[in-house]
Order: structure tokens, then sequence, then C-alpha cells
């Protein structure tokens, strides 16, 4: 093995579907890598060159030409360093067209080596059997002395292709990954990497992406750990870079990032995964209704550290039922944050609408109709303003409420993305008071007050729904683990409440399928990653 290697982990936020910028990216972290940081190989994520998930993009017909030519610029521009880079490879074979989830090890113009993916994830947000062909073994490539075991993602959550580097004579694992954020996953990782590392007696570098992409979000997590499982460097969350790190035969030099709460790293993901979708979009900036609740309150938050103030335009839409305190809290929060602020009162919209129906409701008592309709107004107005300026409505529901079904459609859940689709209810707050610390923006009385949708006089959301605090737990018991309600009772549940909640989540699964995008934080995310058919007689279980 080399007395020494000095390396670069490139890691980027790519675009999907980007290639050309993409590519420039690559171009010039490799640059900054050699003429900077003085590193002889610069390692970038998976498919870097098109993005993670590329999807059906993958199936139109000009891609494979976009790929090569971004693979040809490379080639043309990056020189003096060695870069290995993550993309789709098009190949015919047996006169049909086949992908893999490749990567090439490039140096002055030449295609060193190719590694073709082998494990290909089909579950939770991956979908990679359906667009690529699993590879056949593991490359091993010699760089300056040192022989390095080139794995990508999924290949290191599994013995096989780390064992196969090993029996080939590596003397070092690269991984590189587009490993998508939640709750858990930098724990996991951990886990992974200890029992590849203790399989192998190997040390290990593992580089990843980060930013926001539709309902995915990547946290980047960059790390080396030395052959005896010592964690010698871990990137900053949600923090693209380059970093260079030093490996003197045995150890890596460098150091782990600083711990942070559940809650620093959570907010950081959601401010991010807001940033890129709006930015990448080309949204000017973003809608928020601010109805003074505590789930606006933090929208509203992330959007202005996501976007800048002056990005940002909260709306105030009170009805008759609206408490003065709640139109007061909005307009202090947004004085807070500095952003755009309109008070548009819905009272003229609704009175029109329950006019115009007031013949076919005839004999009817007022019910949740009237309530719903309240929330469509504010849905209408907000839509139109988007449409007039152009910024994209954030709506502002949370996990706990869409699993349940307690949102309107065409009404609160009426926007293009959702920043906290995602965020249980209990940790909406802990994200409030977390956002506080950094700078007091949402008041006190939002924090303590209880919530409430306020369409109705005096309605709390404790009227139709358990506390939080019990609802919460119950459904991550039936959502992310997919326990049965017998399960669950064991746990000391009511069977009573857990067959209503469990019936209400069932009976949502329209509402859901409706909802805008927002990014997953948790190890089950409503959308691509937890795909129940809209109508299904499945019952109790």
């Amino acid at each position: 093995m080399s007395a020494s290697l000095k390396l670069a982990l490139a890691q980027l936020n790519l675009w999907v579907g980007d290639v050309e910028g993409n590519v420039g990216k690559i171009i010039d972290a490799a640059t900054r890598a050699r003429d900077t940081l003085g590193a002889s190989l610069v390692v970038c994520p998976e498919l870097s060159l098109i993005g993670y998930p590329p999807d059906d993009l993958l199936l139109r017909s000009g891609m494979p030409a976009q790929i090569e030519q971004g693979v040809e610029r490379l080639l043309r521009e990056v020189r003096d360093i060695t870069l290995v880079v993550g993309l789709p490879e098009y190949v015919n074979e047996a006169a049909e067209r086949v992908i893999y989830n490749a990567a090439y090890v490039i140096r002055d113009g030449v295609v060193l080596a190719r590694a073709r993916k082998q494990r290909l994830p089909n579950y939770g947000v991956f979908d990679e059997r359906r667009h690529f062909q699993p590879g056949g073994r593991t490359l091993v490539f010699d760089h300056e002395g040192t022989r390095l075991g080139l794995c990508i993602c999924e290949d290191i959550w599994g013995p096989n292709p780390a064992a196969a580097a090993k029996a080939a004579g590596a003397q070092l694992l690269l991984n590189i990954n587009a490993s998508p954020f939640d709750l858990s996953k930098s724990r996991e990782r951990r886990r992974v990497f200890d029992s590849r590392v203790a399989e192998t007696g190997l040390p290990l570098v593992y580089v990843n992406c980060v930013g926001g992409q539709d309902d995915v979000l990547f946290d980047g997590d960059s790390t080396a750990i030395d052959h005896d499982g010592r964690v010698a460097f871990s990137a900053p969350l949600f923090e693209e870079g380059v970093f260079a790190l030093d490996f003197d035969g045995r150890r890596w030099s460098g150091r782990e990032r600083e711990a942070q709460s559940r809650e620093a790293v959570v907010y950081s993901g959601l401010v991010q995964a807001v940033r890129d979708y709006v930015d990448r979009n080309g949204f000017p900036g973003a809608l928020v209704g601010m109805s003074g609740g505590i789930d606006s309150a933090l929208v509203a938050a992330i959007a202005a550290d996501a976007l800048g103030a002056e990005r940002v335009w909260g709306v105030s839409l009170p009805s008759r039922y609206t408490a003065q305190m709640s139109n007061d809290d909005a307009r202090l929060e947004a004085e807070a944050l500095g952003i755009r602020y309109s008070v548009l009162p819905i009272e003229p919209a609704f009175e029109a609408f329950s006019g115009a129906l007031a013949d076919s409701f005839s004999g009817r008592a007022v019910d949740l109709t009237e309530e719903n309709l309240q929330s469509r107004c504010r849905g209408v107005m907000l839509m139109a303003l988007s449409n007039k300026f152009g910024h994209v409505v954030l709506t502002t529901g949370n996990k706990s409420e869409m699993a349940v079904g307690y949102a309107t459609l065409y009404g609160d859940m009426c926007g293009g993305f959702a920043p906290i689709k995602d965020v249980y209810k209990t940790l909406v707050y802990e994200l409030c008071r977390y956002r506080n610390t950094l700078g007091a923006v949402i008041p006190e009385r939002v924090l303590t007050r209880p919530p409430s949708a306020e369409l109705r006089p005096d309605q709390k959301d404790s009227d139709s729904l358990p506390p939080y605090e019990v609802l919460d737990p119950l459904l991550q018991l039936y959502v992310e683990r997919q326990l049965s309600i017998p399960e669950i009772v064991e746990r000391g549940f009511d069977e009573a409440v857990v067959k209503r909640i469990a019936a209400l989540v069932r009976r949502s699964e329209y509402k859901r399928r409706q909802a805008p995008p927002g990014p997953k934080i948790t190890e089950c995310a409503f959308g691509r990653e937890r795909r129940y058919p809209l109508t299904a007689v499945y019952g109790d279980i």
C-alpha cells in the first residue's frame, strides 16, 4: 500500500436531469480538490451526472446522448487528478439497450475502469429494478500504489460486494451514494459501516449527496472510517462541500462533526428542502397562509430561513371564528421574520358561497360542510395570489393531520409544496421551540395555547382527535411500523381509540393521494414510500 494518500470527498447538491449543470459542478469540485486541497483523487456521489432519483427520465430517448456528452466533457476538462463519478451507463446487449447504475474512474482523458451497482434496492423510495440491470462484480482499481474497492450505495449494505473487493486485493473501500435522509438513517449507516469494516478489516470512505429533490431529502453525512471501526471524519449535514482526507497507510486524518440535536438536524433539512424546491422550479418566492397557529408559524419560519425574508409573503385570512389573538400572533411573527404580510378576510367570499348554496342546502343543518367551505375560501384566495404573482403556496398541514384526514381537500391542502407533511404534530412544537433558540420569532402564546382549526366557535383539535401525545405514537406504530391493531393494543393503547384512528387513516387515503409533495424525514413517509390502494377492504388488521 502507498505510504500516504490524499483524496477529496465531493458532497454535492445535484439537480435531477441537469446533466450539463451537474457536470459543471463535478469539474469545479475536481478543480478545487486538485488546486486548493492538493488531492490526487476526488470521489463524487452516485449517479452524479443525472442526479437522484432520475426515475423515468432515464427512459427519454435523448438522455443517453446527454450522458455521453457529459462524459466527454469530463474527459476533456478534468486533468491531473483521478475522478470517481456516478452515472447511468447505457449499453446494447443482445440487441437490447440496458441501463446500469455505474461509476467511472477517469484520469487525464481516459476511462480507466467501470463499476456497476450489484444490489438494486426496490423498497421505500427506491425503484431501481424498474430501470437498471444489476452488475456482476466488484471493481478493484489501483491508485498510486493503493488498491481501492469501489461499491455503489446499496452494495455496502450487504457483505458480498465488500467481501469480493477484499478477496480481489482491495486495501480500501470506496462507497458512492445517493442515500436519502430520515431521522434514523445516520445511525443505520454507522451500523452498516461497522459491519463491513469488521468483516473485511478494511478502512472505508462513504460519500453522499445533499439537497432536496421533490419528496426526497439528502443529508450528506459523508464519512471516513478506519480499519478498526473508528470514525475519523464526518462531513456536515445538509452542507455542500469538497472535503480533503489524508490516509497514512493505516488511518485517516480528520474529525467528526459536532453533535446536533434531532430538532436542529430536521429543521436544517426542511429549510434545505424548501429552498431547493422553490429555486429549482423557478418560483420567485413563497406564499404562506398564516393563521396564528403552530403549523403555519413553523412553515413561515422555515420559508424565511430558506429563501430570505424578501421572498416570503405571509397572508392572514381571518373568518368570523378567528380569535383576535390569532390575528395578533400571525402579525407579530411576520414582523419578527421581516416578511411581507397581508390581511385578506374571507368573510365576503364565505358569504357569497353560502348565499349561492342556500337553496341547495335548504332544510339541512350547518355541519362540517360550512367548516370546509371556509378552508376552501382560503385556498382559492391563496391560489389566486399564486397565479397572479408566481409565488408557490406552501401548505401547512402536518403528518398527524394528513394521517387521519384532519385536513380539507382544496382548502388547507391547497398548494404546491408541503414542508411539514412528514412532521408529526408533537415534533412541530419541538421544532418551533428550537427555531426560537436561533432568534425568537414565534410568539410564546402560539406554543402554549390549545391547537384549533378555528372553523366554529370554541373549536379545539381535541374535540375530534386524541391528544397528540397519544395520537402520534399510535400513528408511528400503525403507519411506520405497520403493526396490527391487536399488536398496538398490546402496547397499552385503548382498543376503541386504535380502531377509530386506523379507520380514519384508511378512509383518508384518497386525500393523501391528492396532496402536494413534501420532504421525507421519517422512516415511512406518505407518498412514494407508502403505496396503499385508494379502494381496498382490509378492515381492522
